[in-house]
């Protein structure tokens, strides 16, 4: 007569490996209809981490666009997920507040207007022997 702990311990075993492939099987079933559903003009990422918008699809190869005129033909396996648009940054936003009675610093463009440094100390006057 078989042991039943070993039995439960088996069962146990088996219902762990069946729950971790169902798992990993509705994942692959997820990106492959991800991968199916694909249309000009998502915004992706490949499993190599380029980022691209979808501009065509034939069959199996999808063309990216990752810079404006920079086109790159990739595998539709190798799409990984769909990525959030870009957002471009006009700028307009970002000018500094004008802060009241702040003095302005003029910078200079190069190191030829600026005063020289005054001189390195000697080794006997540094601030330490001094305390």
């Amino acid at each position: 007569m078989p042991d039943i702990s070993f039995l439960i311990i088996m069962l146990l075993a088996f219902g762990a490996l069946w729950f971790m492939s169902s798992r990993s099987r509705k994942q692959q079933r997820e990106a492959a209809d991800f991968r199916n559903n694909l249309a000009v003009g998502d915004e992706v990422m490949t499993g190599s981490g380029l980022f691209g918008t979808v501009t065509a699809i034939d069959g199996d190869v999808v063309t990216l666009e990752s810079t404006p005129g920079s086109s790159t033909r990739w595998l539709r396996a190798a799409i990984a997920r769909r990525s959030e648009p870009v957002v471009v940054d006009d700028g307009a936003d970002d000018a500094p507040a004008v802060v009241e009675n702040t003095p302005v610093v003029d910078v200079p463009d190069d190191l030829s207007s600026l005063p020289p440094e005054p001189p390195a100390p000697a080794d006997g006057d540094s601030d330490r022997d001094s305390k």
